[in-house]
């Protein structure tokens, strides 16, 4: 019998009991395993797949749609010259837009303060005005222009241009959509080109290779890879903004589907026409838009 207080030692028998009962807390095997429940994101999945199951039943059971008078229009020979109208006004305004915009983003890139701060007025006054007042300004440019004269500035001119056989609706459209995106454009390629690193330029400087070729095979390529997903976002907004020059009376495909349904009353389905054609070509613009990218991004990943 112990006559001290201190607790009985513990043999060594009674430890491997212990350590046989006692289960293994670092035994995987021994672990039940729980899967974690997400019962709110199941609610939310047959939310939506209900609402989308009603939202397609009703496009094929409901008669207002007039699916019938859809495939009538949607290839019809005055809707396919309006499609082409549209990818001529997109054409145009992006490809003139991007050249002017490369010019002033470079400009406000420059040294010089004088073109920064022509560039910058450029861009604030473009990005300032609504698209619709300026394609209207250009509509009506032989109200305050009668003529082009070239020439001296401030002297005698040497040949001229009557404005309005020159700037019609299409010219005009062009002209003001061209010059839209050019604000937009500039900033997007500015943004580009401020993303390269400018040690590559300084390693360029120093071997010797002009400037010129410096922009053009080192600076552009890897400003692309930070300019096409804004660029491609700007050319399909211009896609769709095409149809504002409807207040010109130019044949694009907005314009067209308003004058058909305004001959036959049937909106719906002629409005569903022109929507399905923009889905389309908006779908063709970001498969383009998806080699594009993954051609300039050829490196990048390994």
């Amino acid at each position: 019998m112990s006559l001290t207080s201190d607790p009985p030692l513990k043999t060594s028998a009674d430890t491997e009991v212990k350590a046989v009962e006692a289960p293994a807390a670092d035994d995987p095997g021994r672990l039940k395993i729980v899967p974690v429940r997400h019962p709110w994101r199941w609610v939310a999945i047959a939310v939506t797949a209900v609402l989308l199951a009603q939202f397609v039943h009703g496009l094929v059971t409901n008669p207002g749609w007039e699916w019938e008078v859809f495939g009538e229009f949607f290839t019809a020979d005055v809707v396919l010259k309006a499609v082409w109208t549209t990818l001529q006004l997109t054409f145009y305004g992006t490809a003139l837009g991007f050249a002017l915009g490369i010019v002033l983003a470079f400009m406000r890139l420059s040294r010089s303060r004088f073109l920064r701060t022509v560039a910058f007025g450029y861009i604030w006054a473009f990005r300032s005005i609504p698209l619709i007042v300026q394609l209207l300004f250009w509509f009506n440019l032989a109200y305050l222009y009668k003529e082009l004269q070239f020439g001296i500035p401030f002297g005698p001119g040497f040949f001229s241009f009557d404005t309005m056989g020159l700037v019609g609706a299409m010219s005009a459209a062009v002209l003001g959509l061209a010059l839209h995106q050019a604000a937009y454009a500039a900033e997007i390629v500015r943004g580009g080109v401020l993303a390269v690193d400018g040690g590559q330029l300084e390693a360029a400087a120093a071997l010797g290779i002009p400037r010129l070729r410096q922009i053009r095979r080192i600076v552009l390529p890897q400003a692309m890879r930070s300019i096409l997903p804004n660029a491609a976002n700007e050319v399909i907004s211009l896609f769709k903004g095409t149809s504002i020059v409807s207040v010109m009376a130019i044949g694009e495909l907005f314009y067209q589907v308003q004058v058909i349904y305004g001959r036959n009353g049937r909106v719906v389905p002629l409005l569903m026409v022109a929507t399905a054609w923009y889905i389309l070509l908006t779908s063709a613009l970001s498969v383009l838009q998806h080699y594009v990218e993954r051609h300039y991004a050829k490196g990048t990943t390994r």
